[in-house]
């Protein structure tokens, strides 16, 4: 399923949201992540050792809920793959620059300000990946 104009343009401008995952009880599983569209592709960020990564890697599916500080909101449900391969520094770079908005120089990483080569590194020494959300079904107000 394709996103449409108006979804592509929320995303564009909205980057908070509630990812969901189910857990090995059937339970749905919520945190908060950041999302962005890169390259027309929704991704956020994990590492190799969440919760979430294990569960994904488990069940590939999960629902994002992106919401901006008003009532309006976009519901994905989508099935997740992982980029976890020797690119996935790189494509969290090109991540970080949507969502932080920085097309270059230094990129903020808890508190610090980080150059591409400090960044980089972080992103291996987190075994820092990529989850790339594929739209099944979306709905709401945006």
């Amino acid at each position: 399923m394709e996103l449409n104009h108006d979804q592509r343009a929320f995303l564009q401008d909205h980057h908070a949201a509630a990812m969901i995952t189910t857990g090995r009880d059937g339970a749905a599983k919520a945190v908060r992540v950041g999302v962005a569209l890169v390259d027309g592709h929704l991704r956020s960020s994990g590492t190799a050792d969440r919760a979430r990564t294990k569960r994904l890697r488990r069940v590939p599916r999960s629902t994002l809920f992106v919401f901006d500080p008003g009532v309006r909101y976009l519901t994905i449900e989508s099935a997740v793959t992982i980029l976890d391969g020797d690119d996935a520094p790189e494509l969290n770079l090109a991540l970080f620059r949507v969502m932080q908005n920085r097309p270059s120089g230094p990129l903020a990483w808890y508190g610090e300000e980080l150059d591409e080569e400090a960044f980089l590194a972080r992103m291996v020494q987190e075994r820092r990946l990529v989850y790339e959300f594929t739209p099944v079904r979306i709905y709401g107000t945006a």
